[in-house]
């Protein structure tokens, strides 16, 4: 295994910048996600590091050599494709082999490294069957051990879950993880499924119109997002333009004025706050108190939808046990709303990024 380092990587498409000087180092054994809204530049980024689409600009290294101009058969990488790309006419073990038939090894080493592949992804009753004789899971499996048998420098997986029902992705979700962390494997992974990357990765890279935004943990970048594109995106937030009214104050767009951290970026204008920071009680009648316009029951959880005084907030609380003030609120009811300020942050947002002021008429 090596690194993996991306050195101001760029791809343009005529006059359109797909991509724009990404620098990233993905360290030996680690899993980084690239992260974004579709068309985001971050399926480029994978495509260049695996030679399917030549960059711009800038350079490609794996264990520290540059492999910018290798075809990819010569780069030491294995992918895998969101549709898979399992050969129909072969066999289980006929597609796992074809990596290693490409690279003349030899049949005896070839089908010793097949057999413990398949055993390695609980496969290997399934040697004899072909593709579409496999469920979509098997048939990620296949993929993925395919891709694996040839040893790689490093691992590229290109939203390999996106064709599979939201509980067998959980369960294969994890089964590559814990693949991936048992063999030390070097991976950059593209996905749009939140839950995927901050569960899967040890870093995220946020990316948007071909550049990226932030690189951290799942927690770094949920708790101190640089930006208020990075925390709209990386799970739910109220997300509230306006502007700095005075030090722990904050004035909307709609006219109301919040409490909000001391201190903020220059040219700080939103209020970037986290619906589980809210604290919902009944009554209020003065300063912070907002009127219910939706409740949604969610299980373990519920979502009071609020009107503050002309701004709309959404707060998420464990649900409430039968009986109390709190499972009897109901739309129209009046409620205190409350929050820690060094919880609400003051975050700078580009045109591009300033959603449209929510107001209640």
């Amino acid at each position: 295994m090596g690194t993996l380092t991306l050195d101001a990587l760029s791809r343009r498409y005529g006059a359109t910048l797909a991509v724009e000087r990404v620098d990233l180092t993905v360290a030996e054994g680690e899993l980084v996600a690239l992260l974004g809204p579709s068309g985001c530049g971050k399926t480029t980024t994978l495509r260049m590091v695996a030679g399917f689409v030549p960059p711009s600009e800038g350079r490609v290294l794996i264990a520290g050599r540059d492999v910018t101009r290798l075809p990819p058969h010569a780069r030491d990488t294995g992918m895998v494709f969101q549709s898979y790309a399992l050969f129909p006419h072969m066999s289980v073990a006929q597609n796992v082999a074809f990596g290693l038939e490409m690279r003349k090894v030899n049949r005896a080493e070839r089908e010793a490294r097949v057999r413990e592949a398949l055993r390695l992804v609980r496969l290997d009753g399934l040697a004899d069957r072909l593709p579409r004789q496999l469920s979509g899971g098997q048939q990620q499996r296949v993929a993925l051990t395919r891709a694996l048998v040839v040893n790689p420098a490093v691992f590229l997986l290109d939203e390999p879950l996106s064709n599979l029902d939201a509980k067998l992705r959980a369960e294969v979700r994890f089964e590559i993880r814990a693949l991936q962390q048992r063999l030390g494997l070097t991976t950059l992974f593209v996905t749009h499924d939140q839950e995927e990357a901050l569960t899967m990765a040890d870093r995220l890279v946020v990316m948007d119109r071909g550049r990226v935004r932030q690189v951290g943990s799942a927690e770094e970048l949920y708790e101190r997002p640089a930006d208020a594109f990075v925390a709209g995106f990386i799970g739910r937030c109220n997300l509230i333009p306006g502007q700095v009214e005075g030090r722990g104050l904050f004035r909307t767009a709609a006219g109301a004025v919040l409490p909000c951290a001391l201190s903020g970026p220059p040219g700080a204008n939103m209020l970037a706050l986290r619906p589980e920071a809210i604290a919902v009680a009944p009554g209020g009648a003065d300063g912070m108190a907002a009127r219910i316009f939706a409740i949604t029951y969610l299980g373990a959880q519920t979502e009071y939808h609020m009107d503050l005084a002309g701004t709309r907030l959404f707060a998420v609380l464990p649900t409430p046990a039968e009986g109390s003030a709190m499972r009897a609120l109901a739309v129209g009811d009046r409620v205190m709303a409350e929050w820690d300020p060094a919880l609400a942050r003051l975050l700078c947002a580009a045109p591009g990024d300033l959603p449209a002021p929510e107001t209640t008429g």
